[in-house]
């Protein structure tokens, strides 16, 4: 069982999805390109080389090809798990996770904020 000091561990936050596209050879994966806001950071050198107005704009594979095509994603807001450590699927980095709810019928439904907010505004 999760304790809370688990879930605090855990960074949520919505992106817009910028670039959604298949992965040649893979059934199941989309390849996303998603925007969290403007670049953190997070310590003195990366402070000093990041450049003003910087996205942190990263690139996340998703399995919901069989339930979402492209031009379905372009432009919508989901929350994403931010903080996991990057994992390598065909030959690609993926540096995140997108929350979804299974339906009944074995399928994924993307959530979605209420109304438009800000790209990497943190879940709570």
């Amino acid at each position: 069982m999760a304790t809370i000091e688990d879930f605090k561990n855990i960074e949520m936050k919505i992106g817009t999805i910028l670039v959604a596209e298949y992965i040649e050879g893979a059934d199941k994966l989309l390849r996303l390109e998603v925007d969290f806001g403007p670049k953190e950071k997070r310590s003195d050198m990366e402070a000093e080389a990041a450049i003003e107005g910087e996205r942190d704009i990263r690139q996340i594979l998703s399995g919901i090809r069989e339930y979402y095509s492209p031009e379905q994603l372009i432009g919508e807001q989901c929350p994403f798990v931010t903080n996991l450590e990057p994992r390598t699927l065909r030959g690609l980095v993926s540096n995140g996770m997108i929350l979804a709810v299974k339906s009944p019928d074995g399928g994924a439904i993307l959530l979605h904020p209420e109304r438009p907010t800000e790209a990497g505004s943190m879940l709570s």
